[in-house]
This record gives C-alpha cells, sequence and structure tokens, in this order.
C-alpha cells in the first residue's frame, strides 16, 4: 500500500516573496527597454506606451511600476548617477587613506572616464542636456553626490595629514567659498572647497567633450590629456604633487 505525501501550502511570505521577485524582474525588464530607447533616440522622445509595446504589455499595466514618463527618468537617472559612484568608489578601493593623494585621485577620475566612455548614453541622461519638462527630485541628490563625495574624501584625508596646500582665493569669493565649505565639507579650508568645485566641474567637462564630440580634431592621444588634465586639477585643489 503505497502512501502519498501532500504538499505543503504556500506560507503568505513565500508568496509576497514571489510577488517581488516578479515586481523586481518586470521593473529591470521595462528599465532595459528604457535604456535601449535612451540609446536610440535619446530621454526627450522616451515613452511610457512604447516601452510597454515593446514588452507587450499594456500600458495600464506599465503604470503600476512608473506612473509617469518623470518617474520613469527618475529611476534611471538614480540607476546611472549609482553606477558611476560605484564604479569610482571601486577605483578607491584599493588604497588606504595614507596613500598619495594624488594617485587616488587620478585613479577615481580615470575611473569615472572609463564609465562614461562604457555607458555614454546613461552619462548623456544625467550630464548631457536637460530633459525638456523634466526636474530632477531631491530623490536624485544622494546618488549624484557620490563621485563628489569620494573626492572630497581625498582631500580631506590628504588635509589631514598635512598634506594639502590652500590654494589663492580671491577676496571676492571669500564669502561664497565659505558658504560652500559649510555645506560640502566644513572641516575644509574654504579656499580647497571653491577650488574641489571647480575641479568637480572640470573633471566632467573633460569627460563630456571627449564624450560629446568636442575633441574631435582638436586633441588626439585623449588619455595622455586627461591624465594630465586630472593631474593638474589635483595641484590646483592644493593635493602635492
Amino acid at each position: 500500500m503505497s502512501t502519498s505525501r501532500s504538499t505543503p501550502p504556500r506560507t503568505a511570505s513565500a508568496a509576497q516573496g514571489a510577488r517581488a521577485r516578479a515586481r523586481q524582474e518586470v521593473t529591470a525588464a521595462i528599465k532595459d527597454e528604457a535604456r535601449r530607447q535612451l540609446a536610440e533616440g535619446g530621454a526627450a522622445k522616451l515613452s511610457l506606451r512604447a516601452v510597454a509595446r515593446e514588452l507587450g504589455m499594456v500600458s495600464s499595466a506599465l503604470y503600476r511600476y512608473f506612473p509617469s514618463r518623470d518617474d520613469l527618468l527618475t529611476a534611471l537617472i538614480i540607476d546611472a548617477y549609482d553606477a558611476l559612484g560605484a564604479a569610482a568608489e571601486h577605483a578607491d578601493v584599493g588604497f588606504v587613506r595614507t596613500s598619495p593623494a594624488t594617485e587616488r585621485w587620478s585613479a577615481v577620475c580615470g575611473a569615472v572616464r572609463d564609465w562614461a566612455l562604457a555607458y555614454p548614453h546613461e552619462y548623456a541622461l544625467i550630464y548631457g542636456s536637460p530633459v525638456p519638462g523634466y526636474t530632477a527630485p531631491d530623490s536624485t541628490v544622494q546618488a549624484a553626490a557620490r563621485v563628489g563625495q569620494l573626492l572630497i574624501g581625498i582631500v580631506r584625508d590628504a588635509h589631514q595629514g598635512g598634506g594639502v596646500t590652500p590654494p589663492p582665493l580671491s577676496e571676492g569669493l571669500r564669502a561664497e567659498a565659505g558658504r560652500m565649505a559649510a555645506d560640502l565639507a566644513p572641516d575644509l579650508p574654504p579656499e580647497v572647497v571653491a577650488a574641489l568645485v571647480a575641479a568637480w566641474a572640470q573633471l566632467f567637462g573633460l569627460v563630456g567633450f571627449e564624450l560629446f564630440g568636442q575633441f574631435n580634431r582638436v586633441v588626439e592621444d585623449r588619455s595622455a590629456f586627461f591624465a594630465h588634465a586630472v593631474s593638474r586639477l589635483a595641484r590646483d585643489v592644493g593635493l602635492p604633487a
């Protein structure tokens, strides 16, 4: 006489876990298709209906994941900032706080360039032309700050070790530099913080010029030029040569 074992009913937590995994998979598929469309037509042409159509979904189903185009854009922007930040942070992992600051600085800046060249359309989404009708919400700020905070951390470590020479600062900018220092890095001299903000802008300007073609017929050996430029930026913020 044979006996059979009944399959135990699925618990509520197991069912919830399965639903969560399914939602994650659909969300990932939506983002992947949206990135494909970004590569083809740019952010301004991104359409929830087009994404739904390509995935074989009805629009009303997609709206349960992203209520509007702006919500989808925000998710893509945060993902891009986080991926860029993670790449920069990974480049700094092999160093310790007492490592030569200029080496850390160059490694992080190089990682920013490498990521941008590998993912040009995602870089364009966060550092290219603004998307008409879209305003990034505050939820993007933390991810957007990762690279800047990492550069501040490198300079902070050098400053605490006595290895930073504050650059000159005009009297006309001193009040603004003090405000920036209070907001971004109160433990650093205002002169250094003002130079850091300028270096941050110039870093992404260098990458953008290369990525968007402004260096065509101007700079041929772009790797060497970039290395020279970021080394110069390190000196501008007061790091030792």
